[in-house]
């Protein structure tokens, strides 16, 4: 079976609605298994006003909508154009990549994952850097599966 392709393109403004909810929704629901409700919510509010200042207009921040061949969405990505601790553009930084429920599980995660490799590359990134939270298995797997190594580990035991 043939990779499905996709393409990136920018989000609207009325895309970015609906996509930071949802975001910040699944965001909370990770936080929220390390430390308290009220806590990940204050911290996804910190981390939105961090890093998209601006929303959509966001200088060094794309947020993209993958389409298939046939211009259905298929997912989203957030790619930052600059490493978040240091700002520094040989590294690029994936905030985000998601893949709709109904095309997960067919490729489409990987394709977005090269495209946005391309968008990175073409940018002058040298490097592409994410986090994964430790429970998301299939996310880790395709991680590692594209090439992606692990750089810093935390680890956590409940008492």
């Amino acid at each position: 079976m043939n990779p499905p392709v996709v393409t990136l393109r920018a989000m609207r403004q009325d895309e970015y609605e609906d996509y930071r909810a949802g975001r910040d929704l699944e965001y909370v629901q990770s936080l929220a298994k390390t430390m308290p409700a009220d806590a990940a919510m204050e911290k996804a509010r910190q981390d939105r006003a961090r890093f998209l200042p601006r929303g959509l207009a966001t200088e060094h921040q794309r947020l993209l909508v993958a389409e298939s061949a046939t211009g259905q969405v298929v997912g989203f990505a957030w790619v930052g154009l600059e490493e978040p601790r240091s700002g520094t553009t040989d590294t690029a930084w994936l905030h985000d990549l998601k893949v709709e429920e109904p095309f997960r599980r067919s490729g489409y995660g990987r394709a977005i994952l090269a495209a946005v490799e391309a968008v990175a590359r073409e940018a002058g990134a040298a490097r592409l850097g994410l986090n994964v939270f430790g429970a998301n298995a299939p996310a880790i797997k395709l991680y590692q599966t594209c090439g992606y190594e692990v750089t810093a580990q935390q680890m956590a035991k409940r008492l």
